[in-house]
């Protein structure tokens, strides 16, 4: 019999969710916001290495994407996050593979978010309960993105379900609702987005989700930005980069 790994699995109602416990004993919780469309698992490296940094480690499947229940798209993926929360604030969880309960008492939650799940970092930011939040060439206005990215929702229409099938479920233009603008769109509700506990960083070569439409926003809201002239469009793997830990890691342990 093989031996239990290191990461394990739990489920949140609908919501399919990877997690690790930290090295040494920890309230601190990180919530990785995955981009999407891509495979969100695959990030056992940058699990261990935050685990080794003291956190609890969560990374869940989107609603209606992946090992997840539901429809894509169905809610806002930030609403994902909050659920995740909700459920650990609230009592315990089950490693799905060995039956052991797990608990963290009065959890301090800190998100990081990555290109498309940028934009649920940010939404689920105003919780009250997560202490900081950073991104990494994170989406914040899905209308500048349009007109402005090579990576458009239309070709986004047609290219996932025929590239990733039955990983993100829902119909055919479920991707055109984000063009509107009024959902999953951070600036839409920038007024509400508290930019004091929100770190923004960002390649100029980015042209996926160009740096000028995430400057602008940072500007908005307040929030600390940090550019870099070279590394084009990034998400969560290149946490553990020095350039990026570096700052996400003080940005952290700022207080406010």
């Amino acid at each position: 019999m093989k031996d239990f790994p290191d990461i394990f699995r739990t489920r949140f109602d609908d919501i399919v969710c990877e997690f690790i416990l930290p090295a040494r004993e920890s309230k601190k919780v990180i919530i990785l916001a995955a981009g999407a469309p891509g495979y969100p698992g695959g990030k056992d490296d940058l699990m261990h290495f935050l685990s080794k940094k003291g956190y609890w480690v969560f990374l869940p499947r989107y609603r209606g994407t992946w090992e997840s229940d539901g429809k894509f798209l169905e809610f806002s993926p930030h609403e994902d996050l909050l659920h995740v929360m909700d459920k650990l604030s609230t009592g315990d969880f089950i490693d799905l593979w060995s039956g052991t309960s797990h608990q963290i008492e009065n959890p301090e939650f800190y998100l990081i978010g990555g290109s498309f799940g940028g934009a649920a970092a940010i939404l689920a930011s105003r919780d009250p309960r997560v202490v900081k939040a950073a991104t990494i060439c994170g989406v914040v206005d899905w209308r500048e993105q349009e007109e402005h990215s090579i990576e458009s929702l239309e070709v986004m229409s047609t290219y996932v379900p025929a590239a990733f099938g039955q990983a993100y479920r829902n119909g055919p233009d479920v991707w055109k609702k984000l063009v509107i603008g009024d959902f999953y769109n951070p600036a839409w509700e920038s007024e509400s987005i508290l930019g004091v506990k929100l770190l923004m960083m960002h390649n100029e070569d980015d042209r996926v989700v160009p740096i000028e439409i995430s400057k602008k926003f940072a500007e908005n809201v307040a929030a600390t930005f940090v550019s870099f002239k070279q590394g084009g469009h990034r998400a969560l793997g290149v946490v553990p980069e020095a350039r990026y830990w570096n700052r996400i890691d003080k940005f952290f342990r700022t207080p406010r």
